[in-house]
């Protein structure tokens, strides 16, 4: 039987996360807010839009280097930017989109915080949401809310591939998946966000120091290890695949223009020339 002091100590976490979710969208949405709109950087004006643009309708047909070797980079994430310059919003308002799309990260991060901090008082909630903060206050992260970039939103399946591969590591709930299933989601949205940008690759790799963590005979570790490697190829391909199949149509290099001389002996053996 559950006494009435234990019922109000674990009464915060039925609101917990809708209130971490809240509390912090109001506070990434004020930031535009609160500047009356957001910054056109540099790489705004070079490659941001232009990306947008093929993001909508690919331009290889039309245009040459239009911005660079930039051009070639994934250009989805790029779209939103694209449309909101055309739409006719403000500033402010264009700022609370690209706000919102970052706060997609908050849950996960979140999730991380109550594997690290699993109590149930009203103290172990309080360090979670400090914990969420904490991850959005450093300089890097928030400068940018206030100028266009795809960093934060490429970082975002890769911020949840991480909470995935830390979930089978919580002992104190009970899991409607098994660590399996966990580690296979965790590699795919690391191959997803290693499609959203390549430099995400580096730190996805990573990815198998967790996977093998939670207990388990060492060689159903190292399955599952070798379970979610897979997934994060596959995550890549089903991502990056469309992308990857125009740049080999044009240039026979689907990671155009990069490790080219290593496509040559494939456009050889095929016997012709992009």
């Amino acid at each position: 039987m559950v006494d009435a002091a234990s019922q109000w100590r674990f009464q915060p976490l039925k609101w917990e996360l809708p209130g971490v979710l809240l509390v912090t969208w109001l506070a990434l949405a004020s930031i535009p807010l609160g500047l009356g709109a957001i910054g056109i950087s540099w790489d705004a004006l070079n490659h941001h839009i232009y990306l947008g643009w093929t993001a909508d309708q690919p331009r290889f047909d039309r245009d040459f280097l239009a911005a660079s070797y930039q051009a070639f980079q994934f250009p989805y994430l790029y779209w939103p930017v694209y449309k909101l310059s055309g739409s006719g919003i403000s500033g402010a308002g264009a700022g609370v989109v690209l706000a919102s799309l970052y706060w997609l990260a908050v849950p996960a991060v979140w999730m991380m915080a109550r594997v690290c901090i699993p109590g149930g008082h009203w103290f172990d909630a309080a360090m979670r949401f400090a914990a969420v903060v904490l991850a959005f206050l450093s300089g890097v992260v928030l400068s940018m809310f206030d100028s266009t970039s795809n960093d934060l939103l490429a970082a975002v399946p890769l911020v949840w591939a991480m909470a995935f591969a830390l979930e089978p590591l919580d002992t104190q709930r009970p899991h409607v998946l098994a660590a399996r299933s966990w580690i296979l989601l965790s590699g795919l949205l690391a191959g997803v966000s290693i499609a959203c940008k390549l430099s995400n690759g580096p730190l996805a790799v990573l990815l198998p120091m967790l996977w093998i963590l939670p207990s388990a005979p060492m060689r159903t570790r190292l399955a599952n290890a070798a379970l979610g490697g897979v997934a994060m190829v596959g995550g890549f391909f089903i991502a990056y695949g469309y992308w990857g199949r125009l740049l080999w149509l044009h240039f026979g290099n689907p990671i155009y223009p990069f490790y080219d001389p290593l496509f040559a002996p494939v456009r050889a053996l095929l016997g012709w020339q992009p």
